[in-house]
C-alpha cells in the first residue's frame, strides 16, 4: 500500500510540472541573466536568488551590510507577492554570504522581517557573488490554496 502523503506529493509535483508558470515581479529588480524571478508549480514557488539590487536604478545597495540585507528581503517580498503569497508562505531560505561574520546581522534582519514560525534556513559561505554583492538569498514558498 502506497503512503497517501507520498502520492499527494507526486500528484502535485509531477502533474503540476505540466503547469509550470514563470513569475515576474514588477517591484523586484530585473533578472540579470536568462532566468525567471520564480517558477510556480502547483502551490509551490521556487524563487531565484536575490541580491540587493535596487529595482528603481538596478544599483547594488552597499551603504551597509544591514541595508544590503534589508534590500534582499524587500526583493524577495516583491517576488513572493507577485506569485500570490506573503513572507509567511516562505518555508525555506538559502543564504549565501561572502563573509560569515555577517551571520548575526542576517539573524537580526530576519527576526525583523519574518514572524514565527520562521522558515528553515541554510547559510553558506562563498568566495564571491554577482555584482560584488555580500549576500544572496533564494527562497522556497508553499502557498495555501
Amino acid at each position: 500500500m502506497q503512503d497517501p502523503t507520498l502520492q499527494a506529493f507526486k500528484d502535485s509535483h509531477i502533474k503540476g510540472s505540466m503547469n509550470r508558470r514563470a513569475i515576474s515581479a514588477e517591484d523586484a529588480p530585473d533578472a540579470i541573466g536568462p532566468y525567471s524571478h520564480a517558477i510556480r508549480i502547483g502551490n509551490t514557488i521556487y524563487m531565484s536568488g536575490q541580491i540587493a539590487l535596487n529595482p528603481k536604478n538596478m544599483e547594488l545597495v552597499t551603504s551597509s551590510f544591514r541595508k544590503e540585507t534589508k534590500q534582499v528581503f524587500t526583493n524577495i517580498t516583491a517576488v513572493v507577492k507577485a506569485a500570490g503569497g506573503t513572507l509567511q508562505d516562505i518555508v525555506k531560505l538559502t543564504v549565501y554570504l561572502t563573509d560569515l561574520k555577517n551571520f548575526d546581522m542576517v539573524n537580526a534582519v530576519m527576526s525583523e522581517t519574518f514572524q514565527y514560525p520562521y522558515p528553515v534556513r541554510v547559510a553558506v559561505g562563498v568566495s564571491a557573488l554577482p555584482r560584488g554583492a555580500s549576500i544572496e538569498v533564494e527562497a522556497l514558498a508553499i502557498l495555501s490554496e
